[in-house]
């Protein structure tokens, strides 16, 4: 009897462990299984080198680590899924054939003009500057403006300021400008500040500039240092300016509609690595052109870095310009980009 009770408490032990262990097992599944397991695809425009696909491939690795691999993000540069073209690129994530994007606001623009609003010269002076509006009053200028679009704002990272190169001479005035034939990419904005200098503004395929250039078709080119380091302007341009004139940044943003359809973990878990990601590509952007500074300078460049009286003149000489385009946008809209409105 006693025999018989020993084994009836071994077994009903045995069971309720049994019991037990399965409940915890299913406890620890629910932890593993935080996030739902789903693929997202994400378009971006530059080269595997440029800030924009270097921040959403960051992004990939913080989401994926974050959900135990739940949650993947797929990173396509170049406008892979566009065929290379941006403006196609933006259609399709409004359309929702691609999940997530990090487009220029420049190209930004062919959707709604006024999201190149902060390209407007001098809008900025600094990239400290330009991190405070932006997490405050200009993103939620973004924001609001994409959602009439269909898209929803994640978070905004420097793609840098543009700066002007040349093969001809030292510019430190707006005298120095003029007459110098200038690749640009095009847009009203860039177009208009560089006649109003008096220069001669060409909009050319970025492809086709090392070539004008070598070849004297062109004299320079404005853009951000590290654009210029890695297409190699430095090799046929002995002069640069650092004049912050326009700023440029990249907007992180996804489908309204596929947004909505993700379950709520999965969306905050998105928006956080969103802002990780473009935090650490403004890091990247402002530690990687002091260091290509010096190295143009260890080259025997020219870098010109203006004094503030010297920065005042050309502000002062493209006022029209601001002036103009601070109109054409709205002047209640502009107020969004500045520390004193």
């Amino acid at each position: 009897m006693k025999k018989l009770s020993f084994i009836l408490i071994v077994f009903l032990c045995a069971f309720f462990t049994g019991c037990s262990s399965d409940s915890d097992k299913s406890v620890n599944n629910n932890n593993n299984s935080e996030y739902q397991k789903i693929e997202l695809v994400m378009a971006v425009n530059g080269t595997d080198t440029q800030i924009d696909t270097k921040v959403a491939n960051k992004f990939s690795e913080l989401v994926s680590e974050a959900s135990g691999g739940n949650v993947t993000v797929s990173v396509y540069p170049n406008d892979q899924l566009a065929s290379g073209n941006a403006t196609k690129g933006i259609e399709m994530l409004a359309v929702g054939s691609v999940d997530l994007a990090a487009y220029a606001t420049s190209v930004m623009a062919a959707l709604d003009e006024k999201i190149g609003i902060a390209t407007i010269p001098y809008t900025f002076d600094n990239y400290q500057e330009a991190r405070q509006i932006i997490d405050t009053t200009g993103g939620e200028f973004y924001k609001e403006r994409l959602a009439e679009k269909g898209i929803t704002y994640l978070g905004s990272f420097h793609n840098g300021f543009r700066q002007i190169s040349n093969s001809k001479h030292e510019v430190r005035t707006p005298e120095d400008v003029q007459g110098l034939k200038i690749r640009v990419p095009g847009g009203e904005v860039y177009m208009d500040f560089f006649r109003t200098l008096g220069a001669d503004p060409i909009a050319m395929s970025w492809s086709e500039v090392f070539t004008a250039i070598q070849q004297g078709t062109i004299d320079g080119q404005e853009n951000g240092v590290s654009i210029t380091k890695s297409s190699k302007m430095n090799e046929v341009q002995k002069y640069i300016t650092l004049w912050n004139y326009s700023y440029e940044n990249d907007l992180f943003i996804a489908n309204s509609k596929i947004w909505n359809s993700l379950e709520p973990k999965t969306q905050e878990l998105l928006r956080e690595k969103a802002r990780e990601a473009c935090e650490w590509g403004r890091d990247q952007v402002e530690q990687e052109e002091d260091v290509i500074i010096q190295e143009f300078r260890d080259d025997e460049i020219i870098v010109t870095e203006l004094s503030p009286t010297e920065l005042n003149a050309f502000k002062e000489a493209v006022e029209p310009v601001r002036e103009k385009f601070i109109q054409q946008y709205g002047a209640d809209n502009y107020a969004a980009f500045c520390l004193n409105p």
